[in-house]
């Protein structure tokens, strides 16, 4: 009896040791918390097909994938000396993961199935540059560039086809768009596109500002919020007329009901989560939102997604 003892006492410290301290209990579906391996410095986060999630790394330009519903994963990218990679997206039409390369003013594209590097675009070489955000619609991939008035516009071909470097567009921003001056103040952070592609939203972090964007021309419309600031604003997503903000520092995400025309709006709730710590960029799964924690500006500690109820 006291070696069985023993020997339960021995496992049950082992599996301790073993088991990530953030992970759910051994069989619980869909954990809270996902962990990222150790110094990964998250940024941006994606849902690709079926349960599968993706985080990008601004250490190396890593990129790990895993398993929403065991909460298991690892890098699937491996890092690159120089390479830094913030907002990701999935083409779930054509399994394609596109990813905002920051100072290196590049947008990346990998094969979500294998991990293998398809393509890289130089979308500027300015000097004012961080690519910082991405989406993709039916025909086209655009880029946020939090440094200068402009968006970028990776035209697609049938099926999500990849363009060579020559399509690349520059878009600047018009009308109603204010750009904060200085050589690095963060601008353009998040971007989300309409289900039929008339429209970008794109959020101003600095100035709390959402803005309608003609994809085309990039002709901005202040989004009427009845006076709502979105200060700190960074990753969007959006779900019919439903618009879920990111306020990284702020430890929120805001939820904003949009008018049909998606020129105004009002900010109808907040998400908290105690397990926030400074969140970038969130994803949709269901009835689940899964943000990525940054933790810009924290003293060092664990990496991690941390799901939250949407509704």
């Amino acid at each position: 009896m006291r070696r069985t003892i023993t020997l339960l006492s021995a496992l049950i410290i082992l599996s301790t040791l073993l088991a990530p301290a953030a992970l759910a209990a051994p069989g619980q579906a869909f954990p809270k918390i996902l962990p990222l391996p150790d110094g990964f410095a998250p940024e941006g986060v994606a849902v690709g097909r079926g349960n599968t999630f993706y985080v990008g790394s601004l250490a190396g330009g890593a990129v790990y994938r895993g398993d929403l519903r065991t909460g298991e994963g690892a890098v699937f990218v491996q890092p690159q000396a120089g390479r830094a990679i913030a907002g990701i997206y999935v083409d779930q039409r054509s399994n394609l993961l596109f990813a905002s390369g920051t100072q290196s003013g590049r947008a990346f594209v990998f094969d979500a199935g294998s991990g293998a590097e398809l393509a890289s675009y130089q979308l500027t070489a300015a000097s004012a540059r961080f690519v910082n955000d991405v989406i993709v619609t039916r025909d086209a991939a655009y880029f946020t560039n939090s440094f200068a008035a402009e968006i970028y516009r990776v035209p697609l071909g049938p099926g999500g086809r990849l363009p060579d470097q020559s399509a690349v567009q520059t878009i600047p921003l018009t009308g109603a768009w204010v750009q904060n001056p200085g050589a690095s103040v963060f601008n353009a952070k998040g971007i989300e596109a309409t289900a039929d592609g008339r429209w970008l939203l794109i959020i101003n972090s600095t100035r709390g500002e959402l803005y309608r964007v003609d994809p085309q021309t990039g002709s901005a419309t202040l989004v009427d919020l009845g006076g709502a600031s979105l200060t700190a604003g960074d990753g969007l997503r959006l779900q019919g007329r439903t618009l879920y903000v990111v306020r990284n520092r702020l430890n929120q995400i805001a939820v904003v009901n949009l008018a049909p025309d998606f020129a105004s709006g009002s900010v109808e709730r907040t998400i908290t989560d105690p397990g926030f710590e400074v969140p970038t960029t969130v994803a949709l799964f269901g009835s689940r939102l899964y943000a990525v924690n940054a933790r810009f500006g924290l003293p060092p500690g664990s990496y991690e997604v941390v799901q939250a109820p949407r509704n």
